[in-house]
């Protein structure tokens, strides 16, 4: 479970890293914004409420959560290659029937259905992929290629919102929202097997890194995993600041995008899938990279534990900026985009609190990797929680209360930050 060096393997001669490096991770962000962010939008064009898109996209999040429990299993795989190649041609044929789907009378069960395939895929793609880039890499390597990691798994979501979001836009007003997002989802399943099938060639073929390990054995090291995560001193209060960390980010990233595409009537901003899809395709995505990279930098300059208020303020910043949308409702596109901007900055910028915090803080370790992997599990609950409930609680409240009770959603947080333990949990 901890991690795997590459002098483990035997000598092997391998593509150049940027022959497979970036498109591992550009299949690995395609569906997880498919399932993350593109379902919710087309859920919203096809008519869901919003407390269905927020209940059943939470659902399907939980596939991330859990994701660490079956991580030793994979260990019981010949090889990791093909596990990615297998993972990235299910996902893709599973997105290319949703297309199918969408054309039936029962496509909203068999559109849950079919994403939680995609979902389970790309959770367990995330491990295999992970593992394939720390087994076939030097420690040099590592570090030399990922910003190339970054830079492919955020340009999936530009693929995805910048792209595709606006197609989908395009075609419905010519095709109308059913033909429109099936060939959305079509391009998407067509593009993630033939990602599949490019890395048959361009992978490197890694060794079996568990050989001799068993079911018996992969069970014993769960379990000593799990133990020994739960015996590190202050991990309940530091799993409840994870929790609450993420309790305004989870509904207002779920609410904002439906927010934005509803009707000025019932207290949305009225704006169209492509005017969506620019906005955060774009700028949004360039404000969010700009706002982590300076999130991290700030950190690094002040250490965690003296950032962490500036953080968790910094998150709180999209749901000031959504409450005062709603309030305002203004009319004008640059203006919206500005806000939204901001509002991305502030996310990115904030964020990093949280993957220092389980970095530094919840992973160090005997099973360092194995604890981060935890850490980010709770983390992702965190966000499912409160998502799977910010449908209902917007429908009670109307959109401008609502994001006045997310902002007021951000302050247990901050008083949690006073009795945290910011030092790094002790050695196991």
């Amino acid at each position: 479970m901890d991690s795997i060096r590459p002098d483990h393997l035997a000598p092997q001669a391998h593509r150049h890293p940027l022959a497979w490096v970036p498109t591992l991770y550009l299949a690995q962000g395609l569906p997880f914004y498919a399932v993350a962010l593109v379902a919710g939008l087309m859920f919203k064009s096809m008519g869901v409420p919003n407390e269905q898109i927020a209940r059943w996209t939470g659902v399907l999040g939980l596939a991330w959560v859990f994701k660490a429990l079956w991580s030793p299993f994979l260990e019981l795989a010949a090889s990791k290659k093909r596990v990615v190649v297998v993972l990235q041609v299910t996902g893709g044929i599973a997105l290319a029937a949703l297309a199918v789907a969408l054309q039936l009378p029962a496509w909203f069960a068999l559109a849950i259905g079919l994403l939680a395939i995609v979902s389970f895929a790309s959770s367990t793609h995330d491990i295999a992929a992970d593992g394939l880039y720390i087994a076939n890499l030097s420690e040099r390597q590592q570090a030399a290629y990922a910003g190339w990691q970054g830079a492919f798994f955020n340009g999936a979501k530009f693929l995805s919102l910048g792209g595709l979001v606006i197609l989908a836009g395009f075609l419905e007003q010519r095709i109308g929202p059913p033909a429109a997002w099936a060939t959305v989802f079509g391009l998407l399943g067509a593009l993630l097997a033939g990602l599949g099938l490019y890395h048959v060639w361009a992978l490197p073929e890694t060794a079996r890194t568990g050989a001799g390990a068993s079911m018996r054995g992969s069970v014993d090291v769960l379990v000593d995993v799990v133990r020994a995560f739960f015996a590190k001193p202050g991990i309940w209060m530091g799993i409840v600041f994870i929790l609450l960390f993420r309790l305004a980010e989870g509904q207002v990233q779920t609410i904002g995008p439906l927010f934005l595409r509803d009707a000025r009537a019932v207290g949305g901003l009225g704006l169209s899938t492509q005017e969506v899809g620019a906005i955060y395709g774009t700028a949004g995505t360039a404000a969010f990279l700009v706002g982590s990279i300076l999130g991290g930098w700030f950190t690094a300059r002040v250490g965690l534990r003296r950032a962490m208020l500036v953080l968790i303020l910094a998150m709180n910043v999209p749901n000031l900026v959504f409450w005062y949308l709603s309030a305002a409702q203004p009319s004008h596109l640059g203006l919206v985009m500005a806000a939204l901007s901001t509002e991305m900055f502030g996310y990115g910028f904030g964020f990093v609190g949280m993957i220092l915090f389980i970095m530094q803080v919840i992973a160090p370790g005997r099973y360092q990797t194995a604890h981060y992997a935890l850490g980010s599990g709770f983390m992702q609950l965190g966000f499912v929680l409160s998502k799977v409930v910010s449908g209902d609680i917007q429908h009670a409240l109307g959109y401008r209360h609502f994001f006045l009770w997310v902002v007021l959603s951000a302050l247990p947080v901050l008083v949690l930050t006073r009795f945290v333990n910011m030092a790094p949990a002790a050695q196991d």
